[in-house]
């Protein structure tokens, strides 16, 4: 194969309509004079061009002097949302991009930036190494933010052959909890969900569908709730659902919840109704939180560690894009099984 010319900064120059003069100051660092906008457009154009001589000066380069990294949030959520799994996922973000001399930058949600917005955040010769997205947005969001030429990792979430991701790894999480359970005599089982239509509540959902078979056993639609959000609200509002049947024989004995925040929702419920965690009733969430092991009661949950994920983040989305071949990387982290004080033998 031959060798790409080399481009030289007249032919910069004539394809900007602008000076040789001009394009040489810039690429020397020189800023004095010139507009922020001017020197900007001709570092994008040299570095997209792939001019690299000798003296071009990168540490002056607006990349070089801003190592920054954009984080923003799936709609609906806020940094502002109370006792946030997310918010792990970016403390651990964050303290990995500070260890490597950048810098996180929230730019906000998904429903909050439009297409005018990320253009300003995102301009010719703009300063960000790449974006992480926390939590799944919908795919024409990420189209927007893929025609910006961004290198994007999503958490939480999976885009087959347009993005990087970091995910946890759902099937050991539900099959750990699950094979918890049935050696505590568990035969019985309801699925309280919530977050209904993101791809996590449906990964997590199957998973436990197939833990469940791997046991011979299946879920009961009776006891299967499938709510929009996913707090400790939909928590007691999943448990008021299946309340009625409660004096069913076939009632369960235990409880898989999507998240812990839902899972700490039914706790309260449940015995506000005078059914005692874990003496009547067994109680589990399909993802680790402080909230499992820092609150009261503590919730047996099984997941990946989200400060964990937000680390993970940080290294893809630092990798060097230099040998990019248009592939795109997964990574699926452990998950864990903490067995907290919500979960105990089946009543007999």
């Amino acid at each position: 194969m031959p060798r790409p010319k080399k481009v030289s900064q007249t032919q910069l120059a004539k394809e900007l309509g602008i000076s040789q003069a001009l394009v040489s100051l810039v690429l020397n660092g020189r800023r004095q004079g010139i507009s922020a906008e001017s020197y900007d457009r001709i570092w994008a154009h040299a570095v997209k061009r792939g001019y690299h001589p000798k003296g071009m000066h990168l540490a002056s380069s607006p990349a070089a002097q801003h190592h920054q990294v954009g984080i923003i949030l799936r709609a609906p959520l806020r940094l502002n949302t109370p006792t946030m799994y997310f918010g792990h996922v970016q403390h651990g973000l964050h303290i990995a991009l500070e260890a490597r001399e950048y810098t996180a930058v929230f730019l906000g949600a998904e429903d909050q930036l439009d297409g005018d917005k990320l253009r300003r955040f995102f301009p010719p010769g703009h300063a960000f190494q790449g974006i992480v997205l926390v939590g799944e947005v919908a795919r024409p969001f990420l189209d927007k933010l893929r025609r910006f030429d961004l290198r994007v990792v999503a958490v939480s979430a999976r885009y087959p052959g347009l993005c990087h991701s970091v995910l946890g790894n759902e099937p050991q999480a539900l099959e750990s909890l699950v094979t918890h359970l049935h050696g505590l005599g568990h035969r019985r089982f309801g699925w309280l969900g919530g977050n209904v239509g993101l791809g996590r509540h449906e990964s997590r959902l199957h998973a436990f569908q197939a833990a469940l078979a791997r046991h011979d056993l299946a879920l009961d639609p009776r006891y299967t709730v499938a709510l929009k959000e996913g707090d400790r609200a939909e928590g007691a509002e999943a448990v008021l659902a299946v309340l009625p049947q409660a004096r069913r024989k076939d009632f369960p004995t235990a409880f898989l919840c999507y998240n812990t925040l839902m899972a700490a929702g039914a706790v309260r419920a449940f015995e506000r109704a005078d059914i005692r965690v874990p003496a009547d009733l067994s109680i589990a969430s399909s993802d680790l939180s402080p909230v499992a092991t820092e609150g009261k009661p503590r919730i047996t949950a099984a997941g990946s560690n989200p400060e964990k994920l937000g680390e993970a983040a940080a290294r893809l989305v630092l990798q060097s894009t230099t040998d990019d071949t248009g592939s795109f990387t997964d990574l699926m982290l452990p998950a864990q099984l903490f067995v907290g004080d919500t979960t105990g033998p089946a009543p007999k």
